[in-house]
C-alpha cells in the first residue's frame, strides 16, 4: 500500500516502521522535523507538509491530544484539501466529542473515516503486537487492513460508529489508571505494617490478578522506578479527563476517576508528569507518610 502516516512519537515512529520493514511505500510528516528524517534511513519518504502525507491509498494519524489533531488536520485546512475517496486512519486517543466532530467533517469532505486507538505501549507498538480498536466503514476498514495486520496482534471491531472506538480506549485507560491507583494503595498498606511489596505483589500477580498490568505496573511501584516512562503520568491524566468528559455526556457518573484525576494532578504538581503512570506509587506512599 501507499500511505501517509502523521505523528511520529515513539508510538506513531514505531508503527510507521513496521508498516516500512513489510514493504509498503510510506511517506511521513512530523511536526518536529528530526523524527520524520530519522525514519528516511528506513526508507521512508519524508514530505514537507501534512498535505503532501494525505494521498495514496490511506493516511494514518497518531498525534499527541485534541489539540494537536485539532491545528494539524482542522485548522490548517489539511482536510478540506484531502483527495475525495481516501482513508483516514486516526489511531490517538481523543475525545469523543471531537471523533463525533470529525465523523461530520470526513463525511462532508467525502474522506472516509476509521478510530483505531491502540492498546500497547511503545515497546509492544516497536514489536507489531498492538491490539487495535477500530470502528468505522466495514470498507474503509478492509482498505487498511494490510496495515493493521503489521502493526498489530489483532484488530478488534467494534462497529461502524468511529466514536465507539474512542469511547472503548477512553474505558481502557481508565480501567489501566485505577487498576494501577490500587496497586499503589496496597503497596503503601503493606509498606505501612514493614511487609516488603515485592513479596505481597509476587503472591497476588500470580494468583487473583495476573496479567501484565498488575505484574508490570506493581514491580515498578514496589522498586519505586518511575523512568524511563513508557506512558507518561501527564498522558494518563489526559486520558483520565476524557473518560470523565464522556461520562458527563451520557450522565455516567466515574467517581474512581475522579479521585485518579486528582492524584494525577498532585503528580504533575510535584512536577513529576513525565514520569511513568506508576509513579501514581510515589502519590501513595507520600499519602501514607512515606519518604519517597
Amino acid at each position: 500500500m501507499d500511505i501517509g502516516f502523521i505523528g511520529l512519537g515513539s508510538m506513531g515512529g514505531a508503527m510507521a516502521l513496521n508498516a516500512l520493514k513489510a514493504g509498503h511505500t510510506v511517506r511521513v510528516w512530523n511536526r518536529s522535523p528530526d523524527a520524520a528524517k530519522a525514519l528516511a534511513g528506513q526508507g521512508a519518504r519524508v514530505v514537507a507538509s501534512a498535505d503532501e502525507a494525505f494521498a495514496g491509498d490511506a493516511v494514518f494519524s497518531m498525534l499527541a491530544d485534541d489539540s494537536a489533531l485539532r491545528a494539524v488536520l482542522l485548522d490548517s485546512g489539511v482536510l478540506e484539501r484531502a483527495p475525495k475517496g481516501l482513508v483516514h486512519v486516526n489511531m490517538a486517543t481523543i475525545s469523543v466529542a471531537l471523533c463525533e466532530e470529525l465523523v461530520r467533517l470526513h463525511e462532508r469532505h467525502g474522506v472516509a473515516y476509521v478510530a483505531a486507538p491502540v492498546l500497547g505501549r511503545p515497546d509492544v507498538a516497536a514489536a507489531g503486537k498492538l491490539n487495535i480498536v477500530a470502528a468505522g466503514a466495514d470498507d474503509a476498514i478492509a482498505r487498511v487492513q494490510p496495515i493493521f495486520d503489521v502493526i498489530g496482534q489483532k484488530t478488534w471491531r467494534v462497529g461502524t460508529a468511529p466514536q465507539h472506538a474512542n469511547v472503548f480506549k477512553l474505558a481502557a485507560n481508565f480501567m489501566l489508571a485505577t487498576a494501577i491507583e490500587t496497586t499503589a494503595e496496597a503497596a503503601s498498606l503493606m509498606t505501612g505494617h514493614g511487609i516488603d511489596p515485592h513479596a505481597f505483589l509476587d503472591v497476588i500477580t500470580n494468583t487473583l490478578f495476573p496479567g501484565p498490568v498488575y505484574q508490570g505496573y506493581g514491580r515498578m511501584i514496589a522498586d519505586h522506578r518511575y523512568e524511563p516512562a513508557l506512558f507518561k503520568a501527564r498522558l494518563g491524566l489526559k486520558d483520565v479527563r476524557l473518560a470523565l468528559a464522556a461520562g458527563d455526556a451520557v450522565n455516567v457518573a466515574l467517581p474512581v476517576a475522579s479521585l485518579v484525576r486528582d492524584n494525577l494532578i498532585d503528580v504533575l504538581a510535584q512536577g513529576d508528569g513525565d514520569k511513568d503512570l506508576a509513579v501514581l506509587g510515589k502519590v501513595a506512599a507520600r499519602r501514607a507518610g512515606k519518604k519517597v
